[in-house]
């Protein structure tokens, strides 16, 4: 099995658990995410948990799917209506275990994948190790929403090395999306891990870095969170350019919260 697979079951298994605590009441109410309801979030990670298992069975079948969801988009729908026609008849406790159902066969398939296999999706293909990475990553993302929503801190473990790696390897990304030019070399990055570990990427800098916390940086790369309302210190303008736009998720290019309205 991949590791990243098993840290994407954990990661469920972990969301879901704390799903248990949520009044009926909080299920209706909306996050700081695009006035996203926590039945909105969960529908979500489970509508593309269930496209994911459609790209596992190759090109020719996930063409369809593609072409589907283009064809939605173009017409004016978002995912969050996608979701409430696909999903509209279950209640909360339902749609959470149909997702970890779904979301556990996927962590499954993915494992037992050759990790050189290519997956198609609606960008790039990707490689099976970055496919199920992404899958992480927005799981754990949409994730803090619900967090946030009810006051809860997360007890994040060392498995958010897989989104710092992903916001690493989508420094150039971040410019490229917006059409603008890299401004230079990916700065030097210090991160201390949950556990108190050090994670360090690229040639140790005092004049373009980021140091800090790890979690802080993985709020920032998946925008949970602007910069200014973390804890991390940037140096240098191509840091500093970075860190006000860094975006690891595809799609196109998302403005981070504004100072203050996440968190």
């Amino acid at each position: 099995m991949l590791q990243v697979s098993l840290d994407f079951r954990d990661e469920v298994d972990e969301l879901c658990a704390f799903l248990e605590v949520l009044k009926p009441e909080d299920w209706n109410r909306e996050t700081g995410f695009m006035q996203w309801t926590p039945w909105d979030v969960i529908g979500h990670l489970h509508y593309f948990d269930l496209v994911s298992l459609v790209a596992l069975e190759g090109e020719e079948v996930f063409q369809q799917e593609r072409r589907a969801l283009f064809s939605a988009i173009g017409a004016g729908r978002t995912n969050r209506e996608l979701a409430r026609e696909r999903f509209g008849d279950l209640d909360a406790m339902g749609l959470r275990e149909k997702w970890r159902d779904t979301a556990h066969s996927l962590a499954e398939a993915l494992g037992q994948s050759d990790p050189k296999r290519r997956l198609p999706w609606f960008g790039p293909d990707m490689g099976v190790q970055m496919f199920t990475t992404a899958r992480y990553m927005e799981t754990w993302a949409h994730g803090q929403e619900i967090y946030d929503l009810a006051g809860a801190k997360r007890n994040d473990t060392d498995r958010i090395e897989n989104i710092a790696t992903i916001g690493m390897k989508t420094f150039g990304w971040t410019f490229v999306n917006r059409k603008l030019e890299i401004p230079g070399p990916p700065p030097y990055v210090r991160l201390v891990a949950p556990s108190g570990a050090i994670w360090e990427w690229n040639d140790p800098s005092e004049t373009e870095c980021v140091r800090g916390d790890a979690v802080d940086f993985c709020h920032v790369v998946t925008q949970g969170r602007n910069i200014a309302d973390t804890g991390l210190e940037v140096a240098g303008p191509v840091a500093t350019q970075w860190m006000a736009i860094a975006q690891c998720f595809a799609g196109g290019p998302v403005d981070p919260p504004k100072p203050g309205t996440r968190g």
